[in-house]
């Protein structure tokens, strides 16, 4: 049998991944008809893709609003000043989670960004309310780090995780 050139791995790949991201739930067989490989030929992909860290994991869609909770952004933008170790160590060791599990607040992304914020969390509170307290927490957590914190709620996702909400048409009652 002759072996695939890198080239055409990476396409093999990409189409394997795109189909996840359609829907991870679906079967080998249905990703393989999708894609026009076989069954082991799928399989193969998605072990090596996880092996290498490329696939982290796999989530289920939901809607918040359906289990009593609102979906938020929290931006933060740090103060100029240096970053100690102990705070970077503090970042890095994850204790926000200890925090939040303790506000009943679960983060649902988190990332460093380059623009006018520095990092911008995703996450899901029971109210408003709940999501200022995280808010006041992490100014705790992190003293004189944070010079600007600015919470958006989500009304509505009309797209999340690459998947269309298949309730998109209730956003006309917001606009």
């Amino acid at each position: 049998m002759v072996r695939s050139s890198r080239v055409q791995i990476d396409k093999d790949e990409k189409k394997v991944l795109i189909q996840l991201q359609k829907n991870s739930k679906d079967s080998i067989e249905t990703i393989s008809k999708h894609c026009g490989f076989s069954r082991q030929k799928v399989w193969r992909i998605i072990k090596r893709l996880e092996a290498s860290g490329l696939i982290w994991g796999y989530t289920a869609i939901f809607n918040e609003e359906k289990i009593g909770l609102e979906h938020f952004m929290l931006m933060v933008k740090r103060t100029a000043k240096q970053l100690e170790e102990k705070t970077v160590d503090i970042i890095i060791s994850r204790k926000l989670e200890d925090l939040v599990a303790e506000l009943g607040i679960t983060i649902e992304s988190s990332f460093y960004v380059h623009g006018e914020y520095d990092w911008v969390l995703t996450f899901t509170a029971e109210d408003l309310k709940q999501a200022k307290k995280f808010s006041d927490s992490l100014v705790a957590l992190h003293p004189g780090v944070i010079e600007k914190i600015t919470i958006m709620q989500t009304l509505m996702f009309i797209k999340k995780q690459y998947i269309l909400n298949p309730d998109r048409k209730k956003l006309k009652e917001f606009l």
